[in-house]
């Protein structure tokens, strides 16, 4: 930093940086070939004003599609070398950046495997209704996993980014490439048990292996396959209660991690607010940079070490 006070060229840099980022993720690298495209097709002249609040709202939907939370560290990280006139937070934001998007993706698979979860309950329901009302098990079949491929598209894209709304994401987000071969044993007297033991192998679908074995022993041995649904489903919400109970009482194990780890960023700004300028000395010091490199290890080993135990008490 010079005596002047004057911010250094490479933050200026960085800030023209990220704004053309911000400018290119609202316009979209596509905006152009919109707007001919609205133009040639007799859409009316494309205007060239300032955009509309809904449709400023909706470039602000997509461009938080495309981000994911992970990018708000590099943000963060921007203005805290800003503040600090330092590089190191952009270097420490930057590499945030992978962490947190491994954090994303563990969140997005468990939510899928739990919609799928949910989904193989529901779908055990409505074919031991089917079944009931007199129609063919491969009949039921057929028609449950129709009527949930057709209502949830989920995982592919349907409704959003991260999919799988509506009744539990069953269908193409449940089956997945399955699905047609599901759809085919049921229709033609195929190998239904096999079908369904392959669409089992997508993780939280694992309840499809019950009922292809209800399925087996219903067509080897003349059981009632409605019955046997009927056991199965009940395992299955058990097993689900079962987990979300134990997710409820590790909440509070979580919270507190989570607060323990926000306690130095606490710190950073009491002090700020009451002068001391903790990023000066953290920044531009050796023992405030001893200090940072430091905590910041033993931060991110508390961190590992409790999401390691609380992890170690789900699987068990």
């Amino acid at each position: 930093m010079s005596g002047t006070g004057e911010m250094p060229v490479g933050f200026m840099g960085a800030a023209v940086v990220c704004a053309g980022l911000a400018v290119w993720l609202l316009g979209g690298r596509r905006s152009g070939a919109r707007r001919a495209q609205l133009l040639l097709t007799g859409g009316g002249v494309v205007g060239v004003g300032p955009p509309a609040w809904r449709q400023l709202a909706g470039e602000v939907r997509r461009m938080r599609g495309r981000l994911g939370f992970e990018w708000w560290a590099a943000g963060i990280g921007l203005v805290v070398a800003v503040l600090g006139v330092s590089v190191l937070p952009v270097v420490a934001g930057a590499a945030g950046v992978p962490l947190l998007r491994r954090v994303r993706l563990a969140r997005d698979a468990r939510r899928a495997r739990e919609r799928r979860a949910d989904a193989v309950i529901t779908l055990c329901a409505a074919i031991a209704g089917e079944v009931r009302a007199g129609r063919q098990p491969g009949e039921a079949l057929a028609l449950a996993v129709r009527d949930f491929g057709a209502v949830n598209a989920g995982e592919r894209g349907v409704g959003g980014p991260g999919g799988g709304a509506g009744r539990g994401g069953m269908g193409s987000g449940g089956f997945g490439d399955t699905q047609a071969v599901v759809l085919a044993a049921a229709r033609f007297g195929g190998d239904v048990p096999g079908a369904l033991a392959a669409a089992a192998r997508r993780a939280g679908a694992e309840g499809l292996l019950g009922l292809a074995a209800c399925w087996r022993v219903a067509v080897d041995q003349g059981a009632g396959l409605a019955a046997g649904l009927d056991r199965l489903e009940g395992a299955l919400r058990a097993e689900r209660d079962q987990r979300a109970d134990l997710r409820a009482q590790l909440a509070g194990a979580r919270s507190t991690a989570m607060m323990l780890a926000a306690l130095p960023v606490l710190g950073l700004v009491l002090g700020t607010a009451l002068g001391a300028a903790p990023l000066t000395v953290l920044l531009h010091s050796g023992a405030g940079l001893a200090c940072l490199l430091i905590g910041g290890l033993l931060e991110v080993v508390g961190m590992w070490w409790a999401t390691r135990i609380v992890r170690g008490a789900e699987a068990a």
